[in-house]
């Protein structure tokens, strides 16, 4: 099938409309936490497995998910994706239990995981002109800031009118809507040279992230020192040395450990999990926050948070022609400064903190995060060839969600067993980190953007670009 002029454009809206479906459902599941944490009788570490299994369940799929498209075609992937995204949050909606809920949530994540990575590589395909490019790809980032903005209203009006599981109804709708028109717009399309499975690196991943994760949220019931909490940590460190040790000797490995040669990637990498680590605090923490120590109500909370969501949907954009016309330090070091700044202003919160305060700092951590984007993605492919570019910037993705989903684990197990007054006062030592991660950042952007780091991103695309040319020479 061709893709007509016309057709472009709706192929560019059916993109959108699955990136929407993903990124709506993280900041409207966070609204509704603390409803859900009153009708199925919840702990805080069962609030934390209903946003981790969705993050966790992408982290260790997104690259994996990406290569199947295409190597079996992105079309049909990303209709798969569809399904079990839609599925998965019917049945989020009408979950008995709280281990049901997280168990339709990993599904939702195993759908979620063949949207984003395979929609990208359908527009760039797409999309051939470079300019009309940039312009698709503006489109597809400006969609992340509108379905923030919407997500803490929506999700609020959504609770308080119809309850919790009506923030899984609306998904519902908009995936079958993507889901007809992917098989009428949407032109099938494959890698010419597909990337090998590799399924005991991906096999090695899950072990790693899923027991450092469960370790450090079950924690502080178990106990930080208890046997079952050391074996996990054990099982993650043995996990990470032989994962090392497998895609070492890989020839096409799924985490291309010789990137890391190029201090621009390993720096995007770490900035990706500092940053989103430290979203993935405030969404989750600031809810509980807002609902059960300041007794608001979803709708207020979520207008509450508006600054945030407005910010970053106003700074994406604009962070993205800083990073064309300036390069990707400045609004990395404006990230991180921002980010520390707003969560500095928490750092003392109470039961009565002036709403102008929780303002300025909402609006601080927006700035943040929309700044924080673009430049991850720019450095983490900087100085890649071509052909490499597509997988550098998956891991980046990665990055982004295991630095949320510990984001989540490590802020919860501060939080744990509090309530109240109490809350905010074990709350501080979670903003102490949030503000840490900030002045990661800007010491990663600065150290990434350097000449000589920029030497080893060279020589790290000239290592690639060689054995691409000496691997066409052996096919030929």
């Amino acid at each position: 099938m061709s893709t007509t002029e016309p057709n472009r454009w709706m192929v560019l809206a059916v993109c959108c409309m699955s990136l929407l479906l993903v990124s709506l459902d993280v900041t409207i599941v966070n609204i509704a936490l603390p409803a859900i944490r009153t009708d199925l009788y919840a702990s805080l570490s069962g609030l934390q497995w209903t946003v981790d299994a969705y993050t966790l369940v992408l982290a260790m799929l997104l690259m994996l998910s990406g290569s199947l498209g295409d190597r079996l075609g992105r079309r049909r992937v990303f209709r798969v994706g569809l399904v079990l995204f839609t599925l998965g949050s019917l049945l989020c909606s009408i979950a008995p239990g709280l281990g049901w809920l997280v168990a339709f949530r990993m599904l939702q994540a195993v759908g979620g995981s063949m949207l984003n990575p395979v929609a990208m590589a359908i527009l760039v395909n797409t999309f051939r002109d470079p300019a009309e490019r940039a312009r698709a790809i503006g489109v597809w980032g400006a969609v992340v800031g509108v379905s923030m903005s919407l997500g803490p209203i929506v999700g609020g009006v959504l609770v308080d009118g119809l309850g919790w599981r009506s923030i899984f109804w609306v998904n519902v709708p908009i995936g079958i809507l993507a889901l007809v028109l992917t098989g009428r717009v949407v032109p099938e399309s494959r890698a010419p040279r597909a990337r090998a499975v590799d399924p005991a690196g991906q096999a090695l991943v899950v072990v790693l992230l899923g027991s450092l994760t469960y370790a450090i949220i079950e924690a502080p019931d178990r106990g930080w020192l208890s046997l079952s909490t050391v074996v996990l940590y054990a099982v993650a460190a043995a996990a990470l040395v032989a994962l090392l040790a497998v895609e070492l000797r890989r020839r096409e490995p799924l985490v291309e450990l010789r990137f890391f040669r190029s201090v621009p990637f390993s720096a995007a990498t770490l900035t990706a999990v500092a940053a989103f680590a430290a979203l993935g605090t405030f969404l989750f923490v600031n809810t509980l926050y807002l609902q059960q120590v300041r007794h608001f109500s979803p709708v207020e909370a979520g207008l509450r948070t508006l600054p945030m969501a407005v910010l970053a949907g106003i700074t994406a954009p604009l962070s993205g022609r800083l990073v064309a016309t300036r390069g990707a330090r400045v609004p990395l070091v404006l990230a991180g400064i921002a980010t520390a700044a707003g969560a500095l202003l928490l750092v003392r919160v109470s039961t009565t903190t002036p709403q102008a305060q929780l303002f300025a700092a909402y609006a601080l951590i927006g700035l943040g995060f929309g700044l924080v984007n673009a430049p991850i993605t720019n450095t983490a492919t900087s100085g890649m060839p071509r052909a490499q570019a597509g997988v550098a910037a998956a891991v980046a993705s990665t990055s982004r969600q295991v630095g949320a989903s510990l984001g989540v684990a490590v802020s919860g197990s501060l939080v744990a067993g509090t309530e109240g007054a109490r809350f905010a006062s074990a709350s501080h030592v979670v903003w102490i980190l949030v503000a840490g991660c900030g002045i990661v950042v800007v010491a990663l952007g600065l150290l990434a953007t350097g000449a000589r780091a920029l030497g080893t991103a060279e020589r790290t695309r000239a290592l690639f670009e060689q054995e691409g040319a000496a691997r066409e020479l052996a096919d030929a």
